[in-house]
């Protein structure tokens, strides 16, 4: 005759068990709330005294009039001269408020497209003006946000792994570009 055997189950064991089986079907049955939501920025320009708010993206694709919108606005306030900006610009400006200010709140535009001969005529003045620039290619910009610290802004930025990102604090702004993920600045 066998001896028989009690299994015992440790009460903590049970709860974890069955915590996680609900758990698992929340995650497995659960349905996305909502759509693509539409991305939206704000800006003034601190040059220019020009203010935009403008949804850009309404959730599933970018919206032409809106970019050519921000080609504009974004233009070379010294020569007037315009380009195409890259929507990667925004997509970064806009996941940047997401995690700074979780919404819509005005950037500071201190530069957008810069034309060559602007970029060589401020690289005459200044060392901290990159040669081949990115603001050239419309693929970067310069800003800041009223209400949020530089060095919080520019952390958040570098958290965000998409592209290049400047820090100028004796100025009071960052450089975000769409290139390749580098920093610098102090």
């Amino acid at each position: 005759m066998k001896p028989e055997t009690t299994r015992h189950t440790d009460p903590s064991r049970r709860r974890f068990l069955a915590g996680s089986a609900a758990g698992l079907l929340l995650l497995v049955g659960r349905q996305p709330i909502a759509g693509p939501r539409p991305r939206e920025l704000a800006f003034h320009h601190t040059h220019t005294g020009e203010r935009l708010r403008v949804e850009y993206h309404d959730g599933r694709r970018y919206l032409d009039d809106a970019l050519r919108e921000l080609q504009r606005y974004l233009r070379d306030f010294r020569t007037g001269e315009e380009h195409p900006m890259d929507p990667g610009v925004f997509d970064v400006l806009y996941a940047l408020q997401c995690r700074t200010v979780g919404g819509c709140r005005p950037y500071h535009v201190i530069s957008g497209y810069r034309s060559p001969a602007t970029n060589a005529k401020l690289r005459s003045r200044s060392k901290g003006v990159a040669k081949h620039s990115l603001h050239m290619q419309g693929k970067a910009i310069d800003v800041r946000m009223p209400g949020v610290d530089i060095r919080d802004l520019y952390r958040a930025a570098l958290a965000l792994k998409q592209g290049g990102v400047g820090l100028y604090s004796k100025s009071n702004f960052i450089h975000l570009d769409t290139g390749r993920v580098r920093t610098w600045g102090a």
